[in-house]
């Protein structure tokens, strides 16, 4: 099964929604702020109740609804236990299952790196990434407890180890792609494949990105979940 793939052009994120074909049950994956009622209205139409909201993640480029679809919904807020986001009922850890639906399980992954609590989930043999494996990149270490380090631990040891036909669904994109497999990252991706741990440090070292504009807004939001403030 696919998840349903939306899209934030403002800040390049993805969000995934996953359903359970034995129920009408659902999970959102890294929502936005202003995306919210674009969001439920996908729920409605297709007749879904949303029993999970999960985040990679406390993100630094755009403001979650976590917390307002939680109130909206019913849904459990499902975080990183090393993201300092006191306000989700469910903090996760590395190994943990969230069940939803009848048979459905999704797998955690913690993946340290982009940054200090980043995970990622898998469900179905599909992998959401976050902002720990992109398509044909991976994203920043530079921030929010940042590794480079471990990033390629994270990547090399944890998801490129999975079946080479796991798709990857990442957290952004900023050149129209938006689906890729584990076999063509560990194969081709620009900064990690066939690249030693100490070149790729080096290489996230030279990048000399600028601040996220949103960053100081953002990232006290989404350690409550989005309420704190909007943007």
């Amino acid at each position: 099964m696919n998840p349903i793939q939306l899209f934030d052009a403002e800040s390049s994120t993805y969000t995934y929604i996953l359903t359970a074909p034995d129920s009408s049950d659902a999970v959102i994956i890294d929502p936005v702020d202003h995306n919210l009622e674009r969001d439920l209205s996908h729920i409605e139409r297709l007749g879904l109740r949303l029993t999970h909201v999960l985040e990679t993640h406390a993100h630094a480029d755009h403001v979650t609804s976590a917390g307002k679809l939680r109130a909206l919904t019913g849904a459990k807020a499902c975080v990183p236990s090393g993201c300092g986001i006191p306000p989700a009922e469910v903090q996760l850890e590395d190994g943990d299952v969230i069940p939803f639906g009848a048979r459905e399980h999704i797998a955690v992954i913690h993946t340290p790196g982009h940054t200090a609590g980043s995970m990622c989930y898998l469900w179905r043999g599909n992998l959401f990434t976050g902002d720990t494996l992109l398509v044909n990149g991976c994203g920043r270490t530079d921030f929010q407890g940042g590794s480079a380090d471990a990033l390629y631990d994270s990547v090399t040891r944890k998801l490129f180890v999975l079946d080479d036909a796991t798709r990857v669904w990442p957290g952004h994109d900023y050149k129209g792609q938006s689906v890729s497999s584990i076999g063509w990252e560990r194969r081709h991706n620009a900064r990690l494949a066939n690249r030693s741990r100490a070149d790729f440090v080096a290489l996230m070292a030279a990048l000399d990105l600028p601040r996220p504009k949103l960053i100081d807004v953002a990232v006290p939001a989404n350690r409550n979940l989005g309420l704190a403030h909007s943007v």
